[in-house]
């Protein structure tokens, strides 16, 4: 094997830098826990020793003759083509990804909605049929309504609850099943084990998007799923400064099925983007662990509160599928649904009065966020969908982060205050 220009220690794999089988790797941190993978699985100093990994700002690579250049393009030698193609910053987040999951190959692309795109359109063809969770974010949503039926891949929609429902729906053969749990924004929770089991029997592959609880919060590949997608946006940079999405699965389904189509279309991550995301990782698990203490100290105080119409927490006995959600999920989460009293006017006014709580449609970040479905993240989805869902027009999600649980109960207070004023 001939090493990327001597930068990167690397273990013979064929010709794909950075698709490592990582299911049968000698690599001991396979007997780590996952917050020690967090900051040490994968890594693969260059002969500078540096302690952070280095970020490799190229977009091409040289050669030393034309017959190097030559083998590379037949797959015969190991080498970086093109950052396109692959780049050592990328593949290390890649890795530590794979590992942290238990996934035995993962790519990176360049935004959330990447992922998701590339994972459906990379695997379905014209006849074929897709069944999906009716609760999904809205742009996965109109993927599936709007996207996919264009080339004439047939699409069925399911409450994600009913297991009736995924039963009728996959008596028939699919080719794709993509469901989220928990949901956005709702936060409604899927039984992955079972739903696995039928679209297996359906022959599909099933497709979690687990942005919402993230890497730390729940691990779909040991619950049936045999994709597994993210935004990293979201938790895993956590600190609302770079785009980016991962899609991990088999490596025969990831390097066959996914990376020509990654590849040939240009779904690519950025190696700064990937170097952030790498940072990102390094404190995951206890930025997760923190904000899903705060989120349950918020839920628990909005239960109670005046000027709250209705709430959901996965974490607390009162939500619909809590019981599942503890079989799942290794927390309850960092994010909360309420829905303020007044309708939208109420909601609003309730959003305008925070003063710790930021209004943004992100979410998974450091610093606590507040949307308003509705009119933002699920506005295209329409009214009647929406009302489907539960999406109210008193619906707010809220995204908790690492504050102090007591300032942001202190802020949620005067916020429902502000809710329940009289309009002047």
């Amino acid at each position: 094997m001939i090493r990327p220009l001597g930068a990167v220690r690397r273990a013979p794999e064929g010709p794909n830098p950075g698709l490592r089988d990582m299911t049968h790797s000698s690599d001991s941190s396979n007997a780590w826990h996952p917050a020690t993978r967090l900051l040490h699985a994968g890594v693969e100093r260059t002969p500078f020793g540096e302690t952070s990994e280095g970020i490799f700002l190229t977009s091409g690579f040289v050669y030393d003759s034309a017959e190097q250049a030559a083998a590379t393009f037949t797959g015969d030698v190991e080498h970086y083509q093109y950052s396109r193609f692959g780049n050592p910053t990328v593949d290390a987040l890649q890795t530590r990804l794979a590992l942290l999951e238990g996934a035995e190959a993962c790519i990176a692309t360049s935004s959330g909605m990447g992922a998701v795109s590339s994972a459906l359109l990379s695997h379905v063809r014209t006849g074929e049929r897709v069944v999906a969770s009716r609760a999904l974010f809205g742009s996965c949503y109109w993927i599936v309504d709007q996207l996919l039926p264009r080339y004439g891949i047939e699409t069925e929609f399911v409450d994600g609850h009913d297991l009736a429902a995924w039963e009728r729906a996959l008596s028939k053969p699919a080719s794709a099943v993509l469901l989220e749990s928990p949901s956005n924004p709702m936060l409604d929770i899927v039984d992955l084990e079972s739903i696995a089991s039928l679209a297996h029997r359906a022959g599909a592959l099933l497709m979690v998007d687990n942005a919402f609880a993230s890497p730390a919060g729940q691990a779909p590949l040991t619950l049936g799923a045999d994709v597994v997608i993210y935004s990293c946006t979201k938790h895993i940079d956590g600190q609302g400064r770079v785009l980016g999405g991962a899609v991990l699965g088999r490596k025969a389904w990831i390097t066959d099925t996914l990376q020509p189509f990654t590849r040939n279309t240009g779904n690519t991550l950025s190696p700064f983007n990937a170097w952030v995301l790498l940072k990102g990782l390094e404190t995951l698990d206890l930025r997760v662990e923190r904000m899903a203490s705060n989120a349950a100290q918020v839920a628990d105080f909005l239960a109670d509160a005046r000027g709250v119409a209705g709430l959901r927490y996965p974490g607390r006995a009162d939500h619909p599928q809590h019981a599942l959600a503890a079989r799942q999920m290794r927390n309850g989460g960092t994010m909360v649904a309420v829905e303020i009293e007044g309708g939208r006017p109420g909601a609003f006014r309730f959003l305008n009065a925070l003063k710790l709580i930021a209004i943004s449609n992100n979410l998974g970040d450091a610093r606590s966020l507040a949307t308003h479905p509705a009119t933002t993240t699920h506005m295209r989805v329409g009214p009647e969908a929406r009302a489907a869902l539960g999406i109210t027009e008193g619906a707010v999600r809220l995204s908790i982060g690492l504050e102090d649980a007591r300032d942001l109960i202190a802020d949620l207070a005067h916020g429902l205050d502000a809710a329940l004023a009289t309009p002047t």
